[in-house]
């Protein structure tokens, strides 16, 4: 794929745009004036493979709790603003590294003329975050929704060019998917900045993932995207190994740890789905590149193990064991989740 170019900018050691990764984008979910427990959740997130973590701000303890969480993060911190333009200045002063600022409840532009000297001062970056579910119930009226999201974004982008600020990113969530695809597609070739994906209220989380997956997938194939965020209602956790197995999968991210299981049929003899999950959770965390196969029978299950690093594939009442490839032994169907893990074990500590 070509992908498009955008004008790179910088959250503290993060570049986003230009030739720089896809990176992966969560929210806490910690009430962000509990400094210790989103300190913990932050860590926790950039442990699975977080790049940018973004804080809610509803009040002013909030926005000033974050200069303790930013001494304890590991990775940048954009503060999430709405209606009150004094919580994005106080976020600043505390040392946030981004804002994302919703223009449909920010709507008095002498406030976010504040907003942007304050930022342009501080070298801050600002993400216009236009949300289908908050614009202006006056804007546009008759206009479909996706022309409606683009042209907002495009006064808020026009409004801080004109205060010669050029440090911008930009979104276009909703909950439709095809609505999603269709307002990036448009915008993404009338400015040069930053695009973070994404579709929000996505609902639970395997709804979630599958409609950010479609969304966020057929953007980033056609080289639309910049920053992506899975957005489920759930452990934010998952959103960061749903993020990261889209990239992967399309290529767009160093590889890591991948597991390839069969769906299972009346053929399978072990328990794949429950030994899946826990080879899946053994390697949360892991950045080595390392690919296992659990398959449950010996239709496809050797076919698959020859391209693993390591394999299983149950038999007639045994399971087969497979290393770089290569068969080694049969094993006890009750031993087949020991010995996949000690397999792993084994691998990951020569590396």
């Amino acid at each position: 794929m070509a992908r498009r170019r955008s004008v790179p900018i910088r959250l503290r050691d993060i570049v986003v745009g230009g030739d720089a990764p896809v990176s992966v984008q969560s929210m806490t979910k910690t009430d962000t004036r509990d400094v210790a427990a989103t300190v913990e959740q932050v860590r926790a997130l950039a442990d699975a493979g977080c790049n940018i973590v973004r804080l809610a701000v509803p009040d002013m303890e909030a926005a000033e709790s974050i200069a303790a969480i930013r001494r304890g993060a590991p990775v940048p911190l954009v503060a999430d603003i709405h209606f009150d333009h004094r919580l994005a200045i106080a976020s600043m002063d505390a040392g946030v590294d981004g804002l994302r600022l919703n223009p449909g409840n920010i709507t008095r532009k002498e406030h976010l003329v504040r907003v942007v000297k304050h930022a342009r001062e501080r070298s801050i970056p600002i993400r216009i975050g236009v949300n289908g579910g908050s614009l202006p119930r006056d804007y546009r009226p008759g206009e479909a929704l996706p022309e409606r999201m683009v042209a907002l974004a495009m006064e808020q982008v026009r409004v801080l060019e004109d205060l010669d600020f050029s440090l911008i990113k930009v979104s276009l969530k909703v909950s439709d998917v095809v609505a999603t695809i269709d307002a990036y597609r448009l915008i993404a070739d009338r400015i040069p900045y930053p695009l973070h994906l994404g579709v929000t209220e996505a609902g639970p989380p395997m709804t979630g993932a599958i409609r950010n997956a479609l969304g966020i997938g057929i953007l980033l194939n056609m080289g639309i995207g910049d920053t992506i965020r899975v957005s489920v209602s759930g452990d934010p956790l998952q959103e960061v190994a749903a993020g990261r197995e889209i990239l992967q999968s399309l290529r767009l991210a160093p590889p890591g740890p991948s597991v390839v299981s069969c769906p299972t049929c009346g053929r399978t003899t072990l328990d794949v789905p429950g030994i899946a999950a826990r080879v899946t959770e053994y390697l949360r965390g892991v950045r080595t590149p390392l690919r296992v196969a659990v398959m449950g029978c010996v239709v496809n299950g050797p076919g698959e193990c020859s391209d693993a690093d390591v394999g299983i594939a149950g038999g007639d009442g045994k399971v087969l064991l497979y290393r770089a490839g290569q068969f080694v032994r049969s094993v006890p169907v009750d031993d087949a989740c020991d010995t996949i893990l000690a397999e792993i074990h084994t691998l990951l500590e020569r590396d």
